[in-house]
């Protein structure tokens, strides 16, 4: 795929930017979305949504669904033994009336009191069901893909709640490839992570602290995101994704607004990591051969 190519991707992405919509679309089942209470139907709110995020994600819950031990009970459900509950917290307003000596006047005052209460996500109760998940075909593998994740050198673990590389330990980590609302979606996801690992010291040595400083962390992210797009292209499965690309990256590109000339360096970036992945692959096939 030469440079031309890339660059016709880059700029599809680029107009679809400017366009672009939040379309809400979740890729995977455990991708965070507000926490529900089961009972009430209603999302949680204000700090509470931060506190049980961070609760899920520490923990590796999938459902997004939270009850109190009464809840819980009510509903015919049973915390599992030895499971610790996430503190969440309520304003609970007070009201107060005086009756001035003085005047005769009644003086009213307002405020509230800070209340705290514990809650237990779905995935720690047994005998409660959630509502019913979308239904989906049995996975289907793309070949082309598989080979690319083959040659992965960053050890890729499946089965967690998030995506994400970690360079420490030089590892990929994926959702469950089924909890992903499509193949596609797998890979596209996937295929982000391993362009991440091409930055590693052993490899591409990517660091670009200098340049965008505390913003770096956004620019790896246009990086692995176009890298991403580039081998989907190779697997020819960019229309059914690039609008989540492009959806993904407005969320980063305007951080770097500043510098108009980011985007065209992290296609040239992700080039060179979209090389030196086919770089891996042909390395592999020479082997086998």
């Amino acid at each position: 795929m030469d440079t031309d190519i890339h660059q016709t991707i880059t700029n599809q992405i680029i107009e679809a930017m400017e366009q672009a919509r939040s379309t809400g679309r979740r890729l995977w089942d455990s991708q965070p979305s507000l926490p529900m209470n089961l009972t009430t139907g209603k999302p949680y709110s204000g700090i509470n949504v931060l506190m049980l995020w961070s609760a899920a994600i520490t923990c590796g819950y999938t459902s997004p669904y939270w009850l109190t031990y009464k809840q819980a009970t009510d509903k015919g459900g049973q915390v599992r033994k030895g499971e610790r509950s996430t503190l969440c917290v309520l304003y609970k307003p007070w009201e107060s009336t005086e009756t001035n000596t003085e005047t005769g006047e009644t003086e009213t005052t307002r405020g509230a009191v800070l209340k705290s209460f514990r809650v237990f996500n779905l995935d720690q109760i047994d005998g409660i069901e959630g509502p019913a998940r979308e239904v989906r075909a049995p996975f289907q593998a793309i070949e082309d893909a598989e080979h690319i994740l083959r040659a992965s050198p960053a050890r890729i673990i499946e089965g967690g709640a998030q995506a994400f590389y970690q360079p420490a330990t030089d590892t990929i980590h994926l959702p469950a490839r089924e909890a992903f609302i499509s193949p596609e979606a797998f890979y596209s996801v996937a295929l982000h992570e391993a362009t991440h690992s091409t930055g590693h010291a052993s490899r591409l040595a990517r660091d670009f602290s200098g340049r965008f400083g505390t913003e770096a962390y956004a620019f790896e992210e246009l990086i692995a995101e176009l890298g991403s797009a580039f081998l989907n292209a190779d697997l020819g499965i960019i229309g059914s994704t690039l609008q989540d690309h492009a959806d993904y990256l407005a969320n980063w590109i305007k951080i770097l607004q500043n510098d108009k000339k980011a985007i065209l360096t992290a296609a040239a970036q992700a080039s060179k990591a979209h090389g030196f992945i086919r770089g891996l692959l042909a390395e592999r096939g020479q082997e086998a051969a």
